[in-house]
């Protein structure tokens, strides 16, 4: 990421109640608004595209973005900072409740970005129009934040990047060194996975079947790398050979081994 960001606190997402009301919607606007809106808007991975305060609309920092499951957990990116809250989806408005957030510091335009973004989503009922792919969320004071639904990243023929090691709760970010390097591909045609561990090349067969993906032993190139690489590349070498439970999210993906170690990748812009 091209951030600087300088500290960090652990964000914990709290389950978080739903409610959800029965008022008939108020249409307005050239979007969707009315008793259905729930249903367009809550599962979708929203890309914030834009914020406009006070008639002057700012473009969002990369990765910003907002998200609310169909249990009435909100949770998303203010540019900066990530951040959760409940969420109460009643007809065409939407009621977030105070919101739990990382405290990362960031550059100057994004942090900008964020706190007039996160004022806008505190400051009371926002008024929901949907129009196809496009949301728009607009405040009690007239400010709107306008989003675009993004579609989520799939199993098959994206290209995963590896960024972490997990071991049960814990991850850990891989080497310097092997940053960018390691990845893999699924490919359903041909039931196989290939890729990079960070220095060596693989090929596998993979089966994936019930939200688990079964690996064989690899064939891999057998280059010799530098230590930290070589480490990664041993601990990732253990989940060959073996059966592996898989998590998807919007562009994400997590691979674990009944031992509870294993990767976290995202997939490639």
């Amino acid at each position: 990421m091209d951030k600087h960001r300088l500290t960090l606190t652990v964000l914990t997402l709290l389950p978080l109640a739903v409610a959800c009301g029965t008022e008939t919607g108020r249409g307005s606007g050239s979007g969707s608004v009315g008793s259905d809106s729930s249903s367009q808007v809550t599962g979708v991975h929203w890309r914030v595209d834009s914020l406009t305060v006070n008639g002057t609309t700012r473009n969002a920092p990369a990765g910003a973005y907002l998200h609310i499951d169909d249990r009435g957990r909100a949770q998303g990116n203010y540019g900066c900072n990530s951040f959760g809250a409940s969420a109460t989806v009643r007809a065409d408005r939407i009621d977030l409740g105070p919101a739990q957030s990382t405290e990362m510091a960031c550059e100057k335009a994004p942090m900008a970005f964020e706190a007039s973004f996160s004022r806008t989503l505190a400051g009371g009922s926002l008024t929901v129009a949907v129009d196809r792919s496009r949301l728009t969320l607009t405040g009690t004071g007239g400010d709107r934040v306008h989003l675009t639904k993004e579609n989520d990243a799939s199993l098959y023929g994206t290209k995963w990047h590896v960024e972490s090691l997990v071991d049960g709760d814990v991850s850990s970010s891989l080497p310097v060194a092997a940053t960018g390097k390691a990845w893999f591909t699924l490919d359903r045609t041909t039931g196989t996975a290939s890729g990079s561990l960070g220095c060596n090349r693989f090929t596998v067969r993979a089966t994936v079947r019930d939200g688990q993906l079964t690996l064989s032993a690899p064939r891999a190139t057998r280059m010799m790398c530098d230590g930290s690489l070589m480490d990664a590349e041993r601990t990732m070498n253990t989940l060959f050979g073996r059966t592996l439970s898989y998590r998807l999210g919007h562009r994400d993906m997590t691979l674990t081994s009944e031992n509870g170690k294993g990767v976290s990748a995202v997939a490639e812009p």
